[in-house]
């Protein structure tokens, strides 16, 4: 099962977003259905309207279809952020070593570099993105907005992506259970690998919003992510959204 390919494909769109969030989109293809997400009404559209304005939309219809409408405009910034899979490593990276740095080494000993997805071989960059992709679709649901018609949109966009029927299964068996931050972090083998899991998270919810914001401080919890590791976390997107 090869989820590197599917997790880029999904970053790397939230470059589409912020364009179409800039230009007020109303091209054809990815940059009409998410110009028509980003700049209909406030609240939710139907599962037909979604589906009919996502139609070959391909990755940034995905991700779109898990941020929501309205969540697109309002997280589109923080999803520019991460140019894709490699971005997130290295701002991962750089939040880990930050911290790292802070803490006191035992006799005189330097930090021992961060192994972050970004830095791996491709068998530990596979598990890592395995486990970044769980915790992006749990962030997703964070809010309760993934009703399950726009559930079986959305396994039909991300299908389109991961030609992988294990792939395929795997998707469907995440995106249709309960919501739980214990099991998305029992995917964390590495604390490199729940920093990246955390910030993926970030990128994913509205902070605003207490159910989501709840979802985090849960499952920074569940991660057993040092105070001031998350918020160094935390600050590295901000930084980098403010940016963009």
């Amino acid at each position: 099962m090869n989820t590197r390919n599917l997790l880029d494909q999904l970053l790397k769109s939230g470059q589409d977003l912020l364009q179409q969030k800039s230009a007020g989109g109303a091209s054809s293809g990815l940059g009409g259905a998410l110009g028509g997400l980003l700049g209909g009404g406030a609240g939710k559209s139907s599962g037909s309207d979604l589906g009919s304005m996502l139609k070959g939309a391909g990755g940034g219809a995905a991700l779109a279809m898990l941020l929501g409408n309205k969540r697109v405009r309002k997280v589109g910034g923080k999803v520019a952020v991460y140019g894709g899979l490699a971005a997130l490593g290295v701002l991962a990276y750089k939040a880990y070593g930050n911290w790292q740095a802070q803490q006191p080494q035992q006799g005189g000993a330097q930090p021992v570099e961060p192994q972050t997805l970004d830095r791996l071989p491709a068998p530990q960059a596979e598990q890592h993105s395995h486990a970044i992709l769980k915790a992006l679709v749990a962030a997703a649901k964070a809010d309760g907005h993934v009703d399950e018609r726009e559930r079986q949109l959305i396994e039909e966009e991300l299908g389109k992506l991961a030609q992988d029927a294990e792939l395929q299964a795997w998707l469907h068996a995440e995106l249709n259970k309960p919501l739980d931050p214990a099991d998305v972090a029992r995917a964390a083998s590495t604390p490199e690998m729940a920093a990246e899991m955390y910030l993926a998270s970030v990128l994913m919810v509205d902070e605003e919003h207490f159910m989501e914001r709840a979802y985090l401080e849960e499952l920074a919890r569940q991660l057993q992510l040092p105070p001031a590791l998350k918020s160094e976390l935390e600050a590295q997107v901000r930084l980098e959204a403010a940016r963009v």
